[in-house]
């Protein structure tokens, strides 16, 4: 594979990844009042911390997927990778649930559902490139603590987040 098709990659799983979150951004513009109004338990971050950590982890991800996708492209990584970009899908999908819609018991199914497709695209990119798989583990660690967070939230709201 040539430097220009591997740099062409690395870029296209970026766009691919931002554009996930970008999805997701949309129906967090007010995220940050939201959350301020919401009863949290003790161990809630503020919401300051949110967008450098996402940042982060799509940053990650992108480059977790272009790993595994130089491994023979998209048409040997044809699993893996379309469970990636469904998994992308739900992460900014959450957003919609729990910001745009306060839908507390769909974003706790929707994020349950997102931490076990992760869990399988950790696996799937560890079997093609160990250091993929190993670049989604604070990706999971994230999510993980967010679902805890989500269903704490949502048990501790239940007149906003129905």
């Amino acid at each position: 594979m040539t430097v220009l098709k591997q740099t062409m990659g690395l870029i296209g799983w970026q766009l691919i990844s931002f554009a996930g979150a970008a999805m997701g951004a949309v129906a967090s513009v007010q995220a940050a009042t939201f959350y301020q109004q919401l009863a949290k338990p003790s161990w809630a971050p503020p919401s300051s911390v949110f967008g450098p950590v996402w940042t982060i982890l799509y940053a990650l991800m992108a480059i977790a997927a272009w790993l595994v996708w130089r491994e023979g492209g998209w048409r040997r990584q044809r699993g893996v990778l379309d469970l990636f970009v469904i998994q992308l899908v739900l992460n900014a999908l959450w957003s919609w649930l729990f910001f745009a819609w306060h839908r507390g018991a769909l974003a706790f199914a929707d994020i349950a559902l997102l931490w076990l497709l992760i869990v399988g695209i950790v696996i799937g990119f560890w079997r093609v490139r160990p250091l993929a798989g190993a670049m989604l583990l604070p990706y999971l660690l994230w999510v993980s603590f967010a679902s805890a967070l989500n269903f704490a939230v949502w048990q501790l709201n239940p007149q906003i987040l129905g």
